[in-house]
């Protein structure tokens, strides 16, 4: 039996668990190591609200892309704005989606004019596996680890010899997508080399609006990317081990920008890039003494042209650097004592009056176990190079009630820098950037139960977390960012997961309460957030064959700050269908049926999403 591995699952959802399911379903193990939560491969403890998605998770589920492999998971929202490639934002726990420090093989990624991750051109046949932490972890990362951290590893080998592996795949709206790559380990040493590609006639991204008819723009808004990635590794005999990665993606894409006076922004297109670069080398100079020195460089650019000509540039560039040192202190207690460095530049179009800075941090961690007792605790002080010193601190503490059920509780603190664009973006006279803000600061409360038994796996949590000094952009003429008073965001989140009449059954429920507590919108809800999301899967194999379900329903959220019923965005609900046929252990003949029923639905205001479509693909792995 297929057994969840998330954390989360409702007491109330148990009643009825023979009706569900989550998006990828996983193996639920309470003692898998996730080594994202406590950036160690060893753990002591059993606190941390996690997801793990494995590659054969992915392929299973035949998701697009990674918004779309998120979406569905206990506490996470996902809202875009538009189809296929088009800007997407996630949402972990009601915060906001620049909260989401994101990783890609150790190596933190993300734009430092836009703020966040540009997670909706990764592409998902270039990933391995897939960690999503939730709750505060700035004690560890510094910056932006506000509502979790998620870690994308790129595909790595297994087993020994060459192995080739290649997929090719169309769909409605003129959609194809292949990926080539080979694997291999040989002695001590192994590699994955892989390159993919896709391309799509998109949909109409922006709807029709009558406040603004001559801004509508109808026309198909297509996406487009070629990618490729090389991962690999070496351990020498005695002991030091070497590895490396690199991810680059070249993608295209179409979106709507006219004007409401219909004069501008016509047939607008950005052309992007992501690359991201890391090497590790890990070695113990005592047996109880390991060191990891870990160093990257990642870059997210855009090139924005309207009209037919050239409109705007945002290029950002990030240097990474890590020094950690973990120190065995007796057989369950692990000390880890480290320092990071960042600096981030941008090479933008407009003025902005500065266009670099450097953070540097320094952590402290231990873990340990006695008995049935499970602790973490850990402090860090950042130095950024603008706004100073930042201290933040985690502790957590799990408690074995019996062998397959566990109570955790936690406290955890974070922050967050302002992006160059909060602080530095030129007076347009519609937006203006606003170099007096402050950073983020945040609290973060949880209480936490999982259990495995006969019937399956689930999982609670229940948490608070409360943001000083949000930053919101508001007003108009221009529109700029503030530091709203305060949010306060109250959820649980759960997730249960058995097996029932030869289906495997799972999942996820998030009930949220996320407020704005500022003057100005006190009680009303955060833009974008759902206060209720519930997503069910059910999948089953008979003989050759495999085919699933999953249905996923969201309530109603406003997309902005003042909650006006013009702004209100209705719930919805959406149901797709995969199939997979084995021919035999290498080769896979895949369908997926995407919104069923044809849905209209909108996650950001006045942008379409994606109608009913079809996709079939061919997969080979070899053995």
């Amino acid at each position: 039996m297929r057994k969840p591995f998330t954390a989360s699952a409702a007491c109330a959802l148990l009643g009825y668990s023979s009706l569900s399911f989550s998006q990828t379903p996983q193996p639920l193990t309470l003692d898998e190591q996730v080594v994202t939560a406590t950036r160690t491969e060893r753990s002591f403890s059993r606190i941390a609200s996690s997801t793990v998605i494995t590659r054969e998770d992915i392929a299973r589920s035949q998701a697009p892309s990674v918004p779309d492999l998120l979406r569905g998971l206990a506490g996470v929202s996902v809202s875009t704005n538009g189809g296929r490639g088009k800007s997407a934002s996630v949402y972990v726990r009601g915060t906001s989606s620049q909260h989401l420090l994101v990783l890609v093989d150790g190596i933190k990624i993300g734009s430092a004019t836009a703020g966040g991750a540009s997670l909706e051109s990764i592409p998902v046949e270039h990933i391995e596996r897939i960690e999503l932490v939730r709750g505060p972890r700035s004690s560890l990362y510094g910056s932006e680890a506000v509502g979790g951290v998620m870690q994308i590893f790129t595909r790595q080998a297994e087993g020994d010899g060459f192995k080739p592996y290649f997929s090719a795949g169309a769909g409605s709206r003129s959609s194809f997508d292949g990926t080539a790559g080979v694997s291999a380990v040989q002695g001590n040493g192994w590699f994955n080399l892989g390159v993919a590609s896709e391309s799509t006639d998109g949909i109409n991204s922006r709807a029709f609006r009558s406040s603004a008819p001559r801004a509508y723009e109808a026309d198909a808004d297509g996406y487009r990317e070629t990618s490729g990635s090389l991962r690999g590794g070496y351990r020498f005999d005695n002991g030091l081990e070497l590895d490396g990665s690199w991810l680059h993606v070249e993608s295209h894409s179409d979106y709507d920008s006219r004007t409401t006076s219909g004069t501008s922004g016509r047939f607008a297109y950005s052309d992007g890039s992501q690359q991201v670069v890391g090497g590790r080398a890990r070695f113990a100079p005592l047996d109880a003494w390991l060191v990891t020195l870990q160093a990257g460089h990642s870059e997210d650019n855009g090139d924005n042209f309207r009209d037919g000509t050239f409109f705007s540039r945002f290029d950002t560039k990030r240097d990474t650097f890590g020094w950690q040192n973990d120190f065995t202190l007796a057989d369950e207690q692990l000390l880890s004592l480290g320092f990071d460095y960042q600096q981030d530049r941008i090479d933008v179009s407009d003025d902005y009056s500065i266009d670099s800075r450097t953070n540097q941090g320094g952590y402290l961690q231990y873990q340990a176990r006695f008995g049935r007792h499970g602790v973490v605790a850990g402090v860090r002080r950042d130095d950024n190079q603008q706004f100073g010193n930042h201290d933040t601190g985690n502790l957590g503490w799990s408690y074995d009630l019996r062998d397959n059920l566990v109570l955790s509780a936690s406290y955890g603190t974070a922050f967050k820098a302002p992006t160059f664009n909060d602080l530095y973006a030129p007076d347009t006279g519609f937006t203006a950037g606003n170099p007096g803000l402050n950073p983020e600061e945040s609290q973060s409360y949880e209480l936490g139960l999982k259990g495995e038994q006969r019937w399956g796996a689930w999982s609670l949590n229940a948490f608070e977390t409360q943001v000083d000094d949000l930053i919101i952009w508001t007003g108009s003429s221009p529109m700029q960012p503030q530091n709203v008073d305060v949010a306060r965001i109250r959820g649980v989140e759960g997730s249960a997961a058995t097996q029932m009449f030869g289906w495997d059954v799972a999942t996820t429920l998030t009930i949220l309460d996320p407020q704005d507590r500022s003057k100005a919108n006190h009680g009303h809800l955060l833009p974008r957030r759902s206060k209720r999301t519930l997503n069910i899967d059910l999948d089953r194999e008979i003989g050759r064959f495999a085919v699933g379900t999953t249905f996923y329903t969201a309530s109603q959220r406003y997309d902005r700050a003042s909650n006006a019923e013009a702004e209100r965005l209705p719930g919805y609900a959406l149901m797709d269908l995969r199939g997979e046929y084995r021919i035999d252990e290498s080769w896979r003949l895949q369908a997926r049926l995407s919104n069923l029923f044809d849905r209209d639905y909108e996650t950001a205001q006045s942008y379409e999403q994606p109608g009913r479509a079809v996709h079939f693909t061919v997969r080979y792995q070899a053995l």
